[in-house]
């Protein structure tokens, strides 16, 4: 069994899409292997799909933000991990999550995303015709993908678009791995002033957005609390569909055949989306987990107090799973990825992204029928070092 293997190799692309190979000669091997945090702290690192798929959905591993360790080096690392304030549902256990859950999920009503997907495909063709009006090449991140599911998290939380490049800054910078403890705190305490503003303005004059609602469904609800959801939805909300959509469409223009079938048979688009999650697998640095007792995953014993990491991008390409996975294949039956996670923690906001990539993909393809890259493939800059993977400019031409 590997000894304290350092995770800091997880920030290493093989190629453009594929996870490390170390963490498919781990999977061979040890599907749960002892690693080494950021912070020194021994746990483990779950590259296996059974295993991830366990320890996601087992009650006895805990999301608990203080009982974590960093798995790859921050500036902003404490000695001490804070326990997450008031709202962060994603770092809480039941019973607080399920009620901070139980409630967003009655704001992602069928109504809503139905007006939603009729609003999504307006503004992909309001992007799609600047686009044409910028001229080949252009930026496909910066004119594309990034504003598409800005707007429509500005639209479901209430925010003026007006403001995003004000949280597009300080998203970036708190995701980042190479900022300085400073400037992470400052984004951090900044974009949070910023959200409690909001909440603030919704209170007394309420719109038809989530927020609004919230405050309806439960007065009770603090500014704090109210913050802290619309900090998790407002990060999660773009930054991750809108890295989804850009290298989504880098692996469709780097896999001619695959694009080609897809142009041949448009009802394949809702096979290409999950693919391109397995695939892809963005969230590349956890979800982490601490056993809250000790927990026998598939005959390897996790103590108590230690710490695990899952890794999706390993686990989507497990070929107990996923026969022939380092292929990409749009005609796959690629249901059951963890590109969302698992377990109660599952994103909440699947279904919107799933929205987003079929209305962004088929009409990308559709405006553009030639559509290819502007620069060789190796000259495009990949986020290796955000917690989310994904490119920081695609440059296109048609």
């Amino acid at each position: 069994m590997s000894q304290g293997l350092p995770v800091t190799f997880s920030t290493v692309r093989d190629g453009y899409f594929s996870p490390p190979p170390e963490t498919r000669s781990l999977r061979r091997t040890e599907p749960l292997t002892r690693m080494e945090f950021a912070d020194g702290h021994l746990g483990w690192l779950v590259t296996g799909y059974s295993a991830a798929r366990a320890v996601l959905a087992d009650a006895r591993f805990s999301a608990r933000g203080e009982l974590k360790h960093p798995p790859v080096p921050r500036a902003a690392t404490l000695d001490e991990a804070p326990a997450a304030p008031p709202g962060m549902f994603i770092q809480h256990d039941d019973p607080e999550h399920q009620r901070y859950r139980k409630l967003l999920v009655g704001q992602f009503t069928v109504r809503r995303m139905r007006l939603l997907t009729e609003w999504i495909e307006k503004i992909t063709a309001e992007r799609l015709d600047e686009m044409e009006r910028l001229g080949s090449p252009a930026d496909l991140f910066e004119h594309f993908a990034l504003p598409i599911p800005s707007l429509v998290i500005c639209e479901l939380l209430g925010v003026p678009y007006a403001d995003r490049a004000t949280f597009q800054h300080h998203t970036h910078v708190w995701s980042s791995f190479g900022e300085s403890t400073e400037d992470v705190t400052a984004a951090f305490m900044e974009l949070g002033a910023y959200l409690g503003g909001l909440v603030r303005l919704k209170r007394t004059e309420p719109t038809d957005d989530i927020l609004s609602g919230l405050i309806t469904a439960d007065p009770d609800l603090t500014d704090e609390e109210l913050t802290s959801i619309a900090f998790l939805l407002l990060v999660a909300g773009h930054e991750t569909t809108a890295n989804q959509l850009a290298l989504g469409t880098f692996a469709l223009l780097e896999h001619p055949e695959q694009l080609a079938a897809l142009r041949a048979d448009p009802s394949l688009i809702e096979g290409a989306v999950e693919e391109s999650l397995r695939y892809l697998s963005i969230v590349h640095h956890g979800p982490t987990r601490a056993a809250l007792e000790d927990v026998e995953i598939e005959g390897t014993l996790i103590k108590e107090g230690e710490v695990v990491m899952v890794s999706l991008a390993a686990a989507n390409r497990d070929p107990e799973r996923f026969p022939d996975p380092e292929a990409f294949d749009v005609t796959r039956r690629a249901a059951g990825h963890l590109g969302f996670g698992h377990g109660i923690h599952q994103c909440l906001g699947q279904q919107l992204a799933r929205i987003e990539l079929r209305v962004g993909f088929t009409a990308l393809l559709e405006r553009f029928p030639e559509l290819r890259l502007a620069c060789p493939p190796e000259e495009i800059r990949l986020r290796h070092d955000m917690q989310v993977y994904g490119v920081y400019a695609l440059p296109v031409a048609w």
